[in-house]
């Protein structure tokens, strides 16, 4: 084996488990905006019930884009 061969292989070997260290830095951030999104949410029914219907399925929506972000961080950790 030449050195460029040996090199290649200690490098992907050596940080073998950042993938799921970096997956679960990404899923931080979603998890706290799902948080604040439906913390939110409940504010806003509690302050006009009337709205409530309205209220959710924005809530809803809001939570399909923030979990978005995690579905990023995962394919991210993935493929580096």
């Amino acid at each position: 084996m030449d050195i460029v061969t040996l090199a290649q292989a200690a490098s992907e070997t050596k940080f073998k488990g950042l993938g799921a260290v970096g997956y679960g830095l990404a899923a931080i951030g979603p998890g706290v905006g799902i948080g604040i999104v439906v913390g939110k949410a409940i504010e806003g029914m509690a302050r006009q019930p009337e709205m409530a219907g309205q209220i959710r399925t924005t809530m809803f929506l809001g939570i399909a884009f923030t979990e978005a972000l995690a579905l990023i961080g995962i394919v991210t950790g993935f493929i580096f």
